[in-house]
């Protein structure tokens, strides 16, 4: 069976499931669709609301099909009266989000470990 791109992983914190997207490149429409599936089933699958964190780590590339996606998760993520939070961006991804304004949409932290706390004192 061959695998299928773009890969993540998931874990579930005390407080959060983090999604880490493990392909340094998300560039071609299908595996954006394939992490739209992936991630939506995550949120879908979570009983009551979400907190998710999305990991950038990996990624140094993306397309803007990666933005949009990014906006229709976090919609879906508020309508089950969830928290999302990104992080790990590099620094060149993190140029595009300030560029199109999405720093200003999306809560950013440096880390996981800012992003996990960040939920605890959000309440």
């Amino acid at each position: 069976m061959a695998s299928i791109k773009p890969r993540i992983s998931v874990e579930y914190a005390e407080n959060a499931t983090i999604v880490t997207f493990t392909d340094e490149r998300i560039l071609e429409e299908k595996d954006v669709q394939a992490l739209q599936e992936s991630i939506m089933s995550v949120i879908e699958s979570a009983s009551g609301g979400i907190n998710l964190i999305l990991d950038f780590r990996n990624v140094r590339f993306l397309s803007s099909s990666v933005l949009g996606l990014l906006i229709r998760i976090s919609k879906k993520v508020y309508e089950h009266d969830g928290q999302l939070k990104l992080c790990s961006i590099n620094s060149k991804i993190y140029k595009i989000f300030k560029i199109t304004r999405l720093t200003k949409i999306f809560d950013i932290y440096q880390d996981i470990e800012s992003a996990v706390e960040s939920l605890s004192t959000a309440d």
